[in-house]
């Protein structure tokens, strides 16, 4: 029955989910285990539009090939606002761990990706990692390979500046120096020089390079101890930068977590100023500690507006009770020179972000701050007040940075479909679609097509919303091959699936089919014949969207799904039938002879089997 089919098909779900619910899997990318959102607004309605960008991963370091996360976890990942999944870039970067990644929406008049694309595992350090820009279609568009002495592309910073031509990163090298400023100059030590450089993003030639080895002293650090012994290779890491901005005058601005400072270095490669730390140049009104992401938003070379994530703590201590994000005004004309904090928002939890963090004014002033753990992010309204917060439902991952951003997401490859075919009998076939379309932003609507054979005439089958990232729809009839179209709100078509294959059970018997003969397919034309022509004739005069690159195979996926099909009916699918027949009573008998009774009509359109989000635990 087409019933039984259904729950099996929910089964089929379930059996996936109950182990790792908090990671969602997908009949179109099978490959795919994204994380989930727990979420909470507090003030709908104030929140910025636009998308989250963030980058989950397990562990800091790059895993031995033997041990990456599999199915495709980590990497760069885009939500919509209600933590819907909108792309999942992790298989496309073969499960590297992605690092500051966002919409870069400067270089030009289409939206675009920056990130970092951490280095490889391999002994002989042959793949040093790069910087990526990609455009709307998540076509590369730069790599940028590191090209001086480096030996990795450092995880903390790829700042593409206005126009896309050049880009920031830090500078983390080895130098070999004496200990003059810890008082002991007859000894020598490895330390880690920390800087930045400015990269050409189409070459990685360095154009400007900036290192503290000579120009911050040891003794500055609030991690170095005078009695420290001295280190070998690589050395002590004394400074750790974790972030670089440029301002419109071509001054840099530069956070050093170790060193509890943010400095203000010249074109020039001089310090102007220091902000906090051990020597600070200002007369201030506050303390901050282990910072990130200090972002230039007003500077004239005078004046200055900046914002930082001030975390107050690390693994081993805290200066604070709580983690903040700071904005501070900064004026170097007064005397002695002032910073003042002009606002200030509290993490909303009350707890520490010990590591990492982002901060981020967004176009209509409100804050939208990465917390870092468990993905923890949170957005502000211009005055602080809290708006929204939300963390990954898996306790295993972190993002690095998060941020939200406006962005057009037009892929290149075309929807992935998997249809297959289920019933008892000839009387009561359905064919079972799934669509989805990694990357696009724009889908509001599915529309699904059948034809006989692979360049037959397609006929309209129905259409329904898109709810979530993946849509499933019931279609009547066993329908032998089936198209898809997405459709924006306005009902232009964004693309289109390639032609898929119907896929059926491989033993009829086994799948429950009691028919005296193989099932054949219908003929569409006459089991949608109500539908409107005009309908098939948009979709015969699309176009062929279709792309030659390579994409998710829903051959693969079909498959998967057929044995995963088998399985549950074999061991638990009459379980699982009688537990929830039990349950729903009547009511499946009442659809039972509803869907018996439309045999004959055009399409059937199944709500969405969406479960309800919960809501994030009160903080």
């Amino acid at each position: 029955m087409l019933l039984s089919s259904i729950l099996l098909s929910l089964a089929f779900g379930s059996v996936l989910a109950e182990n790792d619910d908090d990671l969602m899997s997908f009949v179109t990318l099978p490959k795919v285990r994204a994380l989930k959102f727990e979420v909470m607004y507090h003030d709908r309605e104030a929140v910025a539009p636009g998308y989250w960008f963030v980058a989950p991963y397990g562990i800091i370091t790059p895993e031995v090939p033997t041990q990456q996360w599999k199915p495709c976890q980590v990497g760069p990942h885009i939500y919509d606002a209600d933590g819907m999944l909108i792309w999942a870039g992790s298989c496309m970067f073969d499960n590297r761990n992605v690092f500051d990644f966002k919409a870069a929406n400067n270089i030009d008049n289409e939206t675009h990706l920056s990130f970092i694309v951490q280095h490889a595992y391999h002994d002989d350090g042959s793949d040093k990692g790069y910087g990526y820009v990609l455009d709307q279609h998540y076509d590369k568009q730069f790599k940028t390979p590191v090209t001086n002495k480096l030996t990795e592309f450092n995880m903390h910073e790829y700042n593409v500046l206005d126009g896309g031509k050049t880009a920031l990163a830090c500078l983390y090298h080895s130098e070999h120096t004496d200990l003059a400023a810890l008082g002991r100059p007859h000894e020598k030590s490895w330390i880690i020089a920390g800087g930045l450089v400015e990269l050409d993003t189409k070459t990685g030639e360095v154009l400007f390079e900036w290192s503290s080895f000579n120009n911050i002293l040891v003794n500055d650090s609030v991690k170095i101890y005078p009695n420290y012994p001295a280190s070998g290779h690589p050395g002590w890491d004394y400074i750790h930068v974790n972030s670089a901005d440029k301002n419109s005058v071509g001054d840099y601005l530069l956070s050093a977590r170790f060193m509890n400072t943010i400095y203000y270095i010249s074109k020039e490669g001089e310090i102007v100023w220091r902000l906090g730390g051990k020597r600070p140049d200002f007369d201030m009104d506050f303390v901050f500690s282990k910072q990130h992401h200090a972002r230039f938003l007003e500077s004239n070379g005078t004046h200055h507006l900046i914002s930082f994530m001030n975390n107050a703590s690390d693994e081993a201590e805290n200066e604070e009770d709580v983690s903040s994000a700071l904005y501070v005004q900064i004026d170097t004309t007064a005397s002695p020179m002032t910073a003042r904090v002009v606002k200030r928002i509290n993490r909303p939890d009350g707890g520490l972000t010990r590591l990492r963090g982002s901060v981020q004014t967004l176009p209509n002033g409100n804050t939208f701050v990465g917390w870092s753990e468990r993905g923890y992010q949170s957005e502000h309204d211009p005055d602080g007040n809290l708006l929204m917060e939300a963390k990954f439902a898996s306790t295993r991952f972190s993002s690095y940075r998060s941020y939200k951003f406006p962005f057009t997401g037009r892929p290149s490859w075309p929807p992935d479909l998997v249809a297959s075919v289920h019933g008892t009998d000839e009387t009561d076939l359905t064919t079972l679609i799934h669509v989805s379309w990694n990357g696009a932003t724009d889908i509001a609507s599915w529309k699904f097509y059948a034809r006989n054979s692979l360049d037959g005439f397609a006929y309209l089958v129905g259409e329904t919303k898109k709810t979530d990232f993946e849509t499933m729809y019931i279609a009547a009839g066993y329908l032998d091959w089936v198209t898809a179209v997405a459709l924006d709100k306005d009902g232009n078509q964004l693309g289109k699936s390639k032609a898929q294959r119907t896929k059926t059970p491989s033993n009829w018997r086994l799948a429950g089919f009691q028919g005296d003969s193989t099932p054949k397919p219908d003929d569409p034309s006459i089991l949608y014949s109500s539908k409107k022509d005009e309908d098939a004739e948009d979709m015969k005069d699309m176009g062929n969207m279709e792309d030659s690159q390579s994409h998710i195979d829903p051959e693969e996926a079909a498959k998967a799904v057929v044995k995963a099909y088998e399985m549950v009916r074999g061991v638990g699918g009459l379980l699982i039938f009688i537990l929830v027949a039990c349950s729903l009573g009547g009511l499946l008998a009442g659809i039972y002879y509803h869907l018996r009774r439309r045999r004959a009509q055009a399409y059937y359109e199944v709500p969405s089997d969406e479960t309800e989000r919960q809501p994030m635990a009160s903080t």
